[in-house]
């Protein structure tokens, strides 16, 4: 097997490792607490391993790129926000429901996002330089979020530690040491091999999280099982809504077609694994927010295999002269 063939079939890669979390979950739910312990660390890894993918020595040049940054910034922050809060309406009236999908909606995805986005012939380059201006942006902005949606409620969930160790050992880290991995790599010989065998390994590593995911919170999914069907409709709504609007602000902004590609990628894709310790943190009778995130994150892997199939198709490679 490629890596290209490994990388074009993860989807369902990652659905097996999610059945066989659930399965593991259920025939020994004595591992939950040591699964939630393991996932931090394996994001970390895996976020390393995809940021070496991405030529970060040269993300200077992308940063410069103010349109797609803009884009970017306004979509996840403003017209998103705004598509919840729409959404929230055909939501029950439980509080941990809005709060499950408050949580995983509002915030921007920081590790698969730059995998798809690669699939679907996007700009990997500004998609990776987007990705820690969109962290420190939503662990500013989350908490007033949460502030109007819910009301002086944030207060009480809110676990502001939680979120700042996602942010270092998630995004800052990993992220260092891709660099530094990188910047070897150009003066080592056969540097730039090794890191090219490193590529192998984001797919298993997120499969591997996924299993954590699943394996973990195995009972709280099936004794919120009338709940999913509750949210489903939200979140297939804004996988479509979020790539319109995506498509219209790039046409808008006149963005290129990997820069566009890129900003549907990040306006489909979520975080939920960075703000799922902060629902696990929470008192018992906010649990459901927990299978929410969860399920949220399902949902995605079949909505991000749409993308991969419509996007290139919505934004298909520009012709040349010649070809016109």
């Amino acid at each position: 097997m490629t890596r290209q063939q490994l990388e074009r079939h993860q989807v369902w890669i990652y659905l097996l490792a999610i059945l066989a979390g659930l399965g593991t979950g259920s025939v020994a739910p004595d591992v939950s607490a040591t699964f939630e312990a393991v996932l931090w660390p394996v994001l970390g890894l895996l976020l390393y391993t995809t940021f070496t993918q991405v030529p970060l020595t040269h993300l200077p040049e992308a940063f410069r790129d103010r349109r797609f940054m803009g884009a970017v910034l306004t979509g996840n922050f403003l017209l998103v926000p705004l598509l919840v809060w729409v959404l929230l309406i055909f939501l029950p009236d439980d509080p941990a429901i809005r709060l499950g999908v408050l949580l995983v909606l509002l915030v921007p995805c920081t590790d698969w996002y730059i995998t798809f986005t690669h699939l679907g012939g996007g700009d990997s380059r500004r998609a990776i330089a987007a990705t820690p201006v969109n962290l420190v942006v939503q662990l500013c902005l989350l908490p007033a979020y949460l502030w109007l949606f819910m009301g002086n409620m944030f207060l009480e969930l809110l676990a502001a530690d939680q979120i700042a160790l996602a942010f270092l050992t998630l995004i800052i880290l990993p992220l260092l040491a891709a660099w530094l991995t990188e910047r070897w790599a150009e003066r080592q010989q056969g540097g730039e091999k090794i890191v090219e065998q490193i590529g192998w390994l984001p797919v298993p590593l997120l499969a591997l999280v996924v299993f954590l995911i699943a394996g973990s919170q195995v009972q709280a999914v099936v004794g919120a099982l009338p709940v999913l069907g509750q949210v489903l409709g939200v979140f297939v709504t804004f996988l479509v809504t979020a790539a319109l609007i995506g498509l219209a602000l790039s046409k808008f902004l006149r963005l290129p077609v990997g820069s566009a590609r890129a900003l549907v990628f990040s306006l489909g894709t979520r975080n939920s694994f960075v703000v799922l310790p902060l629902a696990l943190a929470l008192a018992p009778q906010w649990q459901v927010a927990t299978v929410v995130i969860v399920f949220q994150s399902l949902v995605e892997l079949f909505g991000m295999l749409a993308y991969l199939l419509l996007v290139p198709k919505m934004l298909p490679p520009a012709r040349s002269a010649a070809e016109a």
